[in-house]
Protein backbone atom coordinates (compact mmCIF):
# COMPACT_ATOMS: atom_id res chain seq x y z
CA UNK A 1 0.00 0.00 0.00
CA UNK A 2 2.91 2.29 0.90
CA UNK A 3 4.60 1.92 -2.59
CA UNK A 4 1.40 2.57 -4.15
CA UNK A 5 0.74 5.56 -2.57
CA UNK A 6 4.70 6.45 -3.28
CA UNK A 7 3.90 5.68 -7.11
CA UNK A 8 0.63 8.28 -6.68
CA UNK A 9 2.58 11.18 -4.91
CA UNK A 10 5.88 10.64 -7.23
CA UNK A 11 4.25 10.15 -10.43
CA UNK A 12 2.43 13.62 -10.12
CA UNK A 13 5.51 15.47 -9.77
CA UNK A 14 7.35 13.79 -12.67
CA UNK A 15 3.86 14.50 -14.83
CA UNK A 16 3.45 18.24 -13.65
CA UNK A 17 7.09 19.08 -14.90
CA UNK A 18 7.10 17.34 -17.59
CA UNK A 19 3.81 18.70 -19.43
CA UNK A 20 5.42 21.87 -19.08
CA UNK A 21 8.24 21.32 -20.87
CA UNK A 22 6.12 19.15 -23.43
CA UNK A 23 3.90 22.61 -24.01
CA UNK A 24 7.25 24.57 -24.25
CA UNK A 25 7.89 22.36 -27.10
CA UNK A 26 4.56 22.22 -28.99
CA UNK A 27 4.41 25.73 -29.02
CA UNK A 28 7.67 26.59 -30.08
CA UNK A 29 7.16 23.81 -33.00
CA UNK A 30 4.00 25.15 -34.08
CA UNK A 31 4.93 28.53 -34.78
CA UNK A 32 8.42 27.75 -36.46
CA UNK A 33 6.49 25.23 -38.82
CA UNK A 34 3.53 28.08 -39.60
CA UNK A 35 0.73 26.04 -37.50
CA UNK A 36 -1.51 27.35 -35.18
CA UNK A 37 -0.95 26.41 -31.64
CA UNK A 38 -4.78 25.30 -31.88
CA UNK A 39 -3.53 22.58 -34.07
CA UNK A 40 -1.09 21.89 -32.47
CA UNK A 41 -3.11 21.17 -29.49
CA UNK A 42 -5.33 19.13 -30.72
CA UNK A 43 -2.73 16.54 -32.54
CA UNK A 44 0.45 16.76 -30.80
CA UNK A 45 -0.33 17.65 -27.21
CA UNK A 46 -3.94 15.84 -28.00
CA UNK A 47 -2.01 12.71 -28.86
CA UNK A 48 0.40 12.90 -26.28
CA UNK A 49 -1.41 13.14 -23.47
CA UNK A 50 -3.74 10.57 -24.76
CA UNK A 51 -0.51 8.00 -25.00
CA UNK A 52 -1.76 6.71 -21.55
CA UNK A 53 -5.15 5.66 -22.35
CA UNK A 54 -4.16 4.04 -25.38
CA UNK A 55 -1.60 2.27 -23.58
CA UNK A 56 -3.69 1.20 -20.60
CA UNK A 57 -6.64 -0.04 -23.05
CA UNK A 58 -4.25 -2.05 -25.11
CA UNK A 59 -2.95 -3.75 -21.88
CA UNK A 60 -6.37 -4.32 -20.72
CA UNK A 61 -7.76 -5.97 -24.04
CA UNK A 62 -4.70 -8.11 -23.88
CA UNK A 63 -5.21 -9.55 -20.37
CA UNK A 64 -8.77 -9.83 -21.10
CA UNK A 65 -10.39 -6.75 -18.95
CA UNK A 66 -11.68 -4.89 -21.61
CA UNK A 67 -14.37 -3.31 -19.51
CA UNK A 68 -11.16 -1.50 -17.77
CA UNK A 69 -10.52 -0.32 -21.93
CA UNK A 70 -14.24 1.10 -22.04
CA UNK A 71 -14.37 2.98 -19.08
CA UNK A 72 -10.92 4.48 -19.30
CA UNK A 73 -12.04 5.99 -22.71
CA UNK A 74 -15.21 7.29 -21.42
CA UNK A 75 -14.28 8.30 -17.98
CA UNK A 76 -11.33 9.97 -19.56
CA UNK A 77 -13.49 12.12 -21.67
CA UNK A 78 -15.95 12.89 -18.98
CA UNK A 79 -12.52 13.98 -16.72
CA UNK A 80 -11.46 16.32 -19.45
CA UNK A 81 -14.64 18.16 -19.55
CA UNK A 82 -15.95 18.34 -16.28
CA UNK A 83 -13.18 17.92 -14.68
CA UNK A 84 -10.12 19.23 -16.35
CA UNK A 85 -11.78 22.09 -18.55
CA UNK A 86 -13.35 23.08 -15.34
CA UNK A 87 -10.98 23.42 -13.00
CA UNK A 88 -8.35 25.23 -16.43
CA UNK A 89 -11.78 27.48 -16.43
CA UNK A 90 -11.78 28.23 -12.34
CA UNK A 91 -8.06 29.53 -12.64
CA UNK A 92 -8.69 31.64 -15.40
CA UNK A 93 -11.08 32.17 -18.17
CA UNK A 94 -10.52 29.80 -21.32
CA UNK A 95 -11.14 31.59 -24.72
CA UNK A 96 -13.06 29.44 -27.26
CA UNK A 97 -12.83 31.21 -31.17
CA UNK A 98 -15.87 31.06 -33.25
CA UNK A 99 -13.89 29.14 -36.10
CA UNK A 100 -12.92 26.31 -33.12
CA UNK A 101 -17.16 26.16 -33.01
CA UNK A 102 -17.56 25.88 -36.39
CA UNK A 103 -14.62 23.62 -37.43
CA UNK A 104 -13.12 21.10 -34.58
CA UNK A 105 -16.56 21.19 -32.53
CA UNK A 106 -18.44 19.64 -35.03
CA UNK A 107 -15.79 17.17 -35.37
CA UNK A 108 -15.94 15.76 -32.04
CA UNK A 109 -19.41 15.86 -32.03
CA UNK A 110 -19.13 13.09 -35.24
CA UNK A 111 -16.68 11.12 -33.66
CA UNK A 112 -19.16 11.12 -30.25
CA UNK A 113 -21.91 9.99 -32.58
CA UNK A 114 -19.79 7.57 -34.47
CA UNK A 115 -19.04 6.14 -30.83
CA UNK A 116 -22.44 5.84 -29.66
CA UNK A 117 -23.29 4.06 -32.80
CA UNK A 118 -20.54 1.42 -32.75
CA UNK A 119 -20.99 0.69 -28.53
CA UNK A 120 -25.00 0.70 -29.39
CA UNK A 121 -24.96 -3.08 -29.81
CA UNK A 122 -22.77 -4.09 -26.92
CA UNK A 123 -20.61 -5.47 -29.25
CA UNK A 124 -16.53 -3.63 -30.42
CA UNK A 125 -15.28 -5.81 -33.38
CA UNK A 126 -12.37 -5.32 -36.08
CA UNK A 127 -15.15 -3.24 -38.23
CA UNK A 128 -15.69 -1.11 -35.18
CA UNK A 129 -12.45 -0.54 -35.11
CA UNK A 130 -11.10 0.13 -38.26
CA UNK A 131 -14.22 2.51 -38.67
CA UNK A 132 -12.82 4.62 -35.40
CA UNK A 133 -9.69 4.75 -36.20
CA UNK A 134 -10.11 5.85 -39.94
CA UNK A 135 -12.45 8.30 -39.02
CA UNK A 136 -9.08 9.69 -36.94
CA UNK A 137 -7.04 9.76 -39.72
CA UNK A 138 -9.33 11.70 -42.11
CA UNK A 139 -9.95 14.32 -39.00
CA UNK A 140 -6.40 14.55 -38.50
CA UNK A 141 -5.62 15.10 -42.06
CA UNK A 142 -8.31 17.73 -42.48
CA UNK A 143 -7.24 19.47 -39.64
CA UNK A 144 -3.85 19.41 -40.58
CA UNK A 145 -4.46 21.26 -43.79
CA UNK A 146 -7.09 23.39 -43.15
CA UNK A 147 -4.77 24.81 -39.97
CA UNK A 148 -1.59 25.04 -42.10
CA UNK A 149 -1.84 28.13 -43.29
CA UNK A 150 -2.95 30.08 -39.73
CA UNK A 151 0.71 31.20 -38.93
CA UNK A 152 0.74 32.68 -35.56
CA UNK A 153 3.19 35.75 -34.72
CA UNK A 154 6.83 34.51 -32.57
CA UNK A 155 6.83 35.47 -29.11
CA UNK A 156 10.75 36.22 -28.07
CA UNK A 157 11.08 33.03 -25.79
CA UNK A 158 9.95 30.83 -29.18
CA UNK A 159 12.72 32.57 -31.02
CA UNK A 160 15.14 31.23 -28.50
CA UNK A 161 14.14 28.03 -28.95
CA UNK A 162 15.78 25.89 -31.46
CA UNK A 163 14.14 23.11 -33.80
CA UNK A 164 16.45 20.63 -31.58
CA UNK A 165 15.78 21.99 -28.34
CA UNK A 166 12.15 21.82 -29.27
CA UNK A 167 12.00 18.38 -29.86
CA UNK A 168 14.19 17.49 -27.03
CA UNK A 169 11.70 19.20 -24.90
CA UNK A 170 8.72 17.25 -26.86
CA UNK A 171 9.80 13.97 -26.79
CA UNK A 172 11.39 13.70 -23.04
CA UNK A 173 8.48 15.62 -21.92
CA UNK A 174 6.32 12.74 -23.87
CA UNK A 175 7.98 9.94 -22.87
CA UNK A 176 7.89 11.37 -19.21
CA UNK A 177 4.66 11.92 -19.58
CA UNK A 178 3.66 7.86 -20.26
CA UNK A 179 6.13 6.59 -17.55
CA UNK A 180 4.36 9.35 -14.78
CA UNK A 181 0.95 8.18 -15.69
CA UNK A 182 1.46 4.72 -15.69
CA UNK A 183 2.93 5.13 -12.50
CA UNK A 184 -0.04 6.87 -11.21
CA UNK A 185 -2.66 4.36 -12.89
CA UNK A 186 -0.17 1.28 -11.47
CA UNK A 187 -0.49 2.97 -7.65
CA UNK A 188 -4.13 3.85 -8.02
CA UNK A 189 -5.39 0.73 -9.29
CA UNK A 190 -3.36 -1.27 -6.82
CA UNK A 191 -5.61 0.49 -3.88
CA UNK A 192 -8.99 0.09 -6.02
CA UNK A 193 -8.17 -3.62 -6.14
CA UNK A 194 -7.70 -3.91 -2.71
CA UNK A 195 -10.58 -2.64 -1.65
CA UNK A 196 -13.00 -5.05 -3.99
CA UNK A 197 -13.78 -2.62 -6.65
CA UNK A 198 -15.23 -3.75 -10.71
CA UNK A 199 -12.97 -3.13 -13.87
CA UNK A 200 -15.13 -1.10 -15.22
CA UNK A 201 -15.63 1.37 -12.23
CA UNK A 202 -11.60 0.87 -12.02
CA UNK A 203 -11.89 2.43 -15.38
CA UNK A 204 -14.30 5.08 -15.12
CA UNK A 205 -12.78 6.49 -11.90
CA UNK A 206 -9.36 6.03 -10.69
CA UNK A 207 -7.41 4.83 -13.73
CA UNK A 208 -9.93 7.77 -16.13
CA UNK A 209 -8.91 10.21 -13.34
CA UNK A 210 -5.07 9.14 -13.63
CA UNK A 211 -4.68 8.93 -17.36
CA UNK A 212 -6.44 12.63 -17.27
CA UNK A 213 -4.16 14.34 -14.96
CA UNK A 214 -1.31 15.37 -18.35
CA UNK A 215 -4.45 16.78 -20.17
CA UNK A 216 -4.79 18.82 -16.86
CA UNK A 217 -0.90 19.65 -16.38
CA UNK A 218 -0.96 20.53 -20.04
CA UNK A 219 -3.80 22.61 -20.14
CA UNK A 220 -2.85 24.85 -17.22
CA UNK A 221 0.62 24.84 -18.48
CA UNK A 222 -1.12 26.43 -21.54
CA UNK A 223 -3.04 28.75 -19.70
CA UNK A 224 0.34 30.13 -17.88
CA UNK A 225 1.90 30.70 -21.05
CA UNK A 226 -1.05 32.89 -22.43
CA UNK A 227 -1.58 30.25 -25.62
CA UNK A 228 -5.48 29.05 -24.60
CA UNK A 229 -6.16 27.82 -27.77
CA UNK A 230 -3.80 25.35 -27.02
CA UNK A 231 -5.65 24.50 -23.85
CA UNK A 232 -9.30 23.94 -25.35
CA UNK A 233 -7.54 22.53 -28.30
CA UNK A 234 -5.56 20.02 -25.77
CA UNK A 235 -8.98 19.12 -24.37
CA UNK A 236 -10.58 18.66 -27.70
CA UNK A 237 -7.68 16.63 -29.32
CA UNK A 238 -7.58 14.33 -26.04
CA UNK A 239 -11.71 13.47 -26.64
CA UNK A 240 -11.23 12.76 -30.49
CA UNK A 241 -8.22 10.59 -29.49
CA UNK A 242 -9.88 8.71 -26.48
CA UNK A 243 -12.97 8.30 -28.67
CA UNK A 244 -11.69 6.54 -32.10
CA UNK A 245 -7.88 5.46 -31.11
CA UNK A 246 -8.72 4.68 -27.25
CA UNK A 247 -12.00 2.41 -28.26
CA UNK A 248 -10.25 1.92 -31.55
CA UNK A 249 -7.18 0.11 -31.70
CA UNK A 250 -8.43 -2.64 -28.96
CA UNK A 251 -10.96 -4.28 -30.73
CA UNK A 252 -8.11 -4.53 -33.60
CA UNK A 253 -6.87 -7.24 -31.43
CA UNK A 254 -9.50 -8.98 -31.04
CA UNK A 255 -13.08 -8.46 -30.23
CA UNK A 256 -14.95 -7.86 -27.26
CA UNK A 257 -18.72 -7.58 -25.49
CA UNK A 258 -19.15 -4.00 -24.14
CA UNK A 259 -20.74 -3.75 -20.15
CA UNK A 260 -24.29 -2.54 -20.36
CA UNK A 261 -23.45 -0.08 -17.83
CA UNK A 262 -21.40 1.80 -19.76
CA UNK A 263 -23.68 2.39 -22.46
CA UNK A 264 -26.33 3.21 -20.06
CA UNK A 265 -25.13 5.13 -17.45
CA UNK A 266 -21.98 6.34 -18.52
CA UNK A 267 -22.12 7.08 -22.30
CA UNK A 268 -25.08 9.55 -21.74
CA UNK A 269 -22.88 11.34 -19.56
CA UNK A 270 -20.24 11.95 -21.92
CA UNK A 271 -22.38 13.03 -24.48
CA UNK A 272 -24.63 15.39 -22.03
CA UNK A 273 -21.13 17.12 -21.03
CA UNK A 274 -19.83 17.26 -25.16
CA UNK A 275 -23.05 18.93 -25.78
CA UNK A 276 -22.82 21.22 -22.96
CA UNK A 277 -19.25 22.06 -24.11
CA UNK A 278 -20.79 23.19 -26.77
CA UNK A 279 -23.29 25.43 -25.60
CA UNK A 280 -20.92 26.92 -23.12
CA UNK A 281 -18.78 28.18 -26.49
CA UNK A 282 -21.38 30.68 -27.70
CA UNK A 283 -21.68 34.14 -26.69
CA UNK A 284 -22.06 37.65 -27.02
CA UNK A 285 -19.23 38.45 -29.32
CA UNK A 286 -19.36 37.29 -32.45
CA UNK A 287 -15.28 36.47 -32.88
CA UNK A 288 -14.39 35.37 -29.03
CA UNK A 289 -16.27 33.77 -26.35
CA UNK A 290 -14.78 32.99 -22.61
CA UNK A 291 -15.70 30.13 -20.68
CA UNK A 292 -15.47 31.65 -17.46
CA UNK A 293 -15.22 30.47 -13.78
CA UNK A 294 -18.77 30.29 -13.64
CA UNK A 295 -19.00 27.83 -16.27
CA UNK A 296 -15.96 26.23 -14.57
CA UNK A 297 -18.17 25.74 -11.40
CA UNK A 298 -21.38 23.96 -13.58
CA UNK A 299 -18.63 21.66 -15.30
CA UNK A 300 -16.23 20.67 -12.11
CA UNK A 301 -20.14 20.01 -10.30
CA UNK A 302 -21.26 17.94 -12.74
CA UNK A 303 -18.24 15.82 -13.25
CA UNK A 304 -18.41 15.63 -8.96
CA UNK A 305 -22.13 14.57 -8.73
CA UNK A 306 -20.99 11.89 -11.55
CA UNK A 307 -18.39 10.58 -9.78
CA UNK A 308 -20.37 10.81 -6.19
CA UNK A 309 -23.24 8.94 -8.12
CA UNK A 310 -20.75 6.56 -9.10
CA UNK A 311 -19.44 5.66 -5.82
CA UNK A 312 -22.71 5.61 -3.77
CA UNK A 313 -23.65 2.65 -6.51
CA UNK A 314 -20.26 0.75 -5.52
CA UNK A 315 -20.70 1.36 -2.24
CA UNK A 316 -24.62 0.11 -2.14
CA UNK A 317 -23.15 -2.93 -4.20
CA UNK A 318 -20.66 -4.01 -1.86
Amino acid sequence: MLLSIAAIVVGLLILVWSADRFVDGAAAIAQHMGVSNLIIGITVVGFGTSAPEIAVSVIAVLEEVPGLAVGNAIGSNIANIGLILGITALLAPVSVSRGLIRSEYPLLFGATVVLTWCLYDLQLDRLDGFLLIGMLVVIMAYMIHSHHNAKEELDEDDESMSDKVAWFWILLGLVLLIGSSRMLVWGASNIAHSLGVSELVIGLTIVALGTSLPELAASIASLKKSIPDMAIGNIIGSNLFNSLAVVGIPPLIHGFEVDMAALHRDLPVMVLLTLLLFAMSFGRNQQLNKIGRFKGVVLFALFAAYQSYLYFEVVSAT
